[in-house]
């Protein structure tokens, strides 16, 4: 028991400097949100059942610009794909949890718990499943509900935000800071730029879905990249 706070400990300090991004990247969705249309209570269940800003504010704009709802899922899906991904590394630490735990460590798994987790389990030497989900949760414990509150804050107060305020500079700094540390490789390298190539050359596809090309194309371009790698 005492190895397990003394974990969770560790995770919520670990946890607590994504709270300077995470507070003004929630306060955007909120504001944008709002902007949009949807009230309160609509942008507050957005934020609880689907904690994915990224996704969040691709949906979001989706909807603005009447997409199709099979669309709207279909572009969603694609963004968090890296969850199913972040989910594999995870398996093998945490995948011996009952259903119920794992339940709950894939309703916070986000990019800052994940990014926090996995350096944590590649750093220290083998701790139980148990005590790995302590961790996890202890990451989650300021980061989830600092974006429940930022959420509602950015809604509620959207309306007072001074328009020239440029507060929307959380999200490219968030992605940023996600990002960047996670280059590790030739394969994440590569990934990132044919990501970003593939942004720029399928922009003038409707609907944004040029981004579920550039998705596959960066999955498809990491993916080869690390088989030649791993043959040579």
């Amino acid at each position: 028991m005492t190895h397990t706070r003394s974990e969770f400990r560790a995770g919520t300090l670990a946890g607590l400097p994504f709270i300077l991004v995470i507070a003004p990247f929630g306060a955007v969705f909120g504001v944008v949100a709002t902007e949009a249309g949807l009230d309160v209570a609509q942008v507050m269940g957005f934020s609880f059942l689907v904690i994915a800003g990224a996704a969040q504010f691709v949906a979001l704009q989706m909807m603005v610009e009447n997409a199709p709802v099979l669309i709207v899922l279909a572009a969603s899906l694609a963004v968090n794909l890296r969850m199913a991904m972040y989910s594999a590394a995870l398996a093998p630490h945490l995948g011996r949890l009952s259903f119920a735990r794992r339940a709950l460590v894939a309703y916070v798994l986000v990019d800052q718990t994940f990014a926090a987790a996995s350096l944590r389990y590649e750093q220290t030497p083998p701790r139980t499943a148990t005590q790995k989900m302590a961790f996890f949760l202890g990451v989650s414990a300021p980061v989830v509900p600092v974006w429940y509150v930022a959420t509602w804050a950015g809604a509620v107060l959207g309306s007072a935000v001074p328009p020239g305020l440029p507060i929307d500079f959380a999200v490219p700094i968030t992605f940023l800071a996600l990002i960047v540390p996670m280059l590790r490789s030739a394969a994440h390298v590569v990934a990132a730029l044919v990501s970003i190539i593939g942004v720029l050359v399928f922009a003038f596809m409707p609907y944004n879905t040029g981004l579920l090309v550039a998705a596959l194309l960066a999955m498809i371009a990491g993916a080869e990249t690390e088989r030649r790698m791993a043959a040579r």
